[in-house]
């Protein structure tokens, strides 16, 4: 692997993971099987409030080329095909929903020592074009995120980021929301036997005037089982707890309060991924 200032989308990465990954409301049920021809076989049921969506999704990988192929109630096929390292550092990436005719796209990814590029287009006869780079090394980098309509001819994004590592921190800038959004984060490893970090982002909008802050924090009680909390500003407070039966066995509880409405009920979310 390459080592360097990674593509765009990793400019905050580590204090988004923090802030917001796996904390949701809904009930999830995932379970993973294998054939024996290798073939991974995906079932997924969520409930949104009174809402019950599934898909099921089967995934194979022969040599350096991933086939996904995903169903979901809504009748709708989504195909991505994945051909890792065609060229060193490149990745190629076909997708498409079917029947969505314009949901065609062909992407390309190429991580250098001290670049990232990531480019996509459209599969259509006037399709949006999208184009991200990063320059830099493993401890800092700035990059661009834009995006043009050829329909129109005008940019529907541009975004700008900045990411410095430093030994155990890890602070970002991005503006977002074609330069109304100022997005600041900050992520410290306080522990890393416990896996304890520490991670917080401050958004500004320019438009609005509104600010808004959460941190957050996470801590390994064991090597099995893992504690995240936040708070933001609005008073909403969520903790989660995940804990590993197995190695292929994860269940993970997540709890959210208004404390600004302490008796309103709060609002709990279930996931369990299996794989036998």
């Amino acid at each position: 692997m390459v080592k360097g200032p990674g593509l765009y989308t990793d400019i905050g990465k580590r204090a988004r993971d923090l802030l917001f990954k796996d904390y949701q409301n809904d009930h999830k049920f995932t379970i993973t099987t294998h054939t024996s021809t290798g073939v991974e076989i995906t079932s997924t049921g969520v409930r949104k409030g009174e809402l019950y969506l599934a898909d099921i999704s089967t995934k194979l990988k022969n040599k350096n080329i991933t086939s996904d192929i995903k169903v979901d109630t809504n009748s709708s096929l989504r195909t991505t095909i994945t051909v890792d390292e065609p060229a060193p550092g490149l990745k190629a990436i076909f997708s498409f929903i079917f029947p969505d005719q314009k949901s065609g796209k062909v992407e390309l990814q190429y991580l250098h020592e001290y670049a990232g590029i990531s480019t996509s287009i459209g599969l259509t006869a006037n399709p949006i074009v999208n184009f991200s780079g990063v320059v830099g090394n493993n401890l800092v980098a700035v990059g661009t995120d834009l995006s043009f309509d050829t329909a129109s001819g005008n940019f529907t994004k541009y975004n700008a980021g900045l990411n410095i590592t430093h030994a155990d921190l890890i602070a970002s800038l991005t503006l977002n929301d074609k330069g109304d959004t100022l997005n600041a984060s900050y992520y410290h490893i306080v522990s890393p036997l416990t896996n304890t970090a520490v991670g917080a982002e401050l958004s500004h909008n320019f438009s609005s005037n509104d600010n808004s802050l959460t941190i957050g924090t996470q801590h390994a009680l064991d090597p099995l089982t893992h504690l995240k909390a936040r708070v933001n500003n609005y008073g909403l407070a969520s903790a989660l707890i995940q804990h590993d039966w197995n190695p292929k066995t994860r269940f993970s509880l997540v709890g959210e309060v208004d404390t600004g409405a302490i008796g309103k009920s709060a609002k709990v979310g279930l996931a369990v991924a299996l794989k036998p």
